[in-house]
């Protein structure tokens, strides 16, 4: 079952910790998306593996934009 990570709120992504293939654990922060001025750490409520990244950094996304795909 894949789980997708949404965008929150709008803003620009400001720092990406993990790639695709990465194991990821529940709770773990996945990136960094400033919004506001301020640092909004992006994390997964689930454990698995990262399937796909679709943000890079600078990118600046919309909310609801899809960020990681973790299954």
């Amino acid at each position: 079952m894949s789980s997708e990570i949404l965008a929150p709120m709008p803003g620009t992504i400001w720092k990406v910790h993990v790639k695709e293939g990465d194991d990821v654990i529940e709770g773990q922060e996945l990136l960094i998306l400033e919004a506001m001025k301020m640092e909004n750490p992006i994390i997964t409520t689930t454990a698995g593996k990262v399937q796909q990244v679709a943000v890079a950094v600078e990118d600046k996304v919309a909310t609801k934009q899809l960020l990681l795909v973790i299954e």
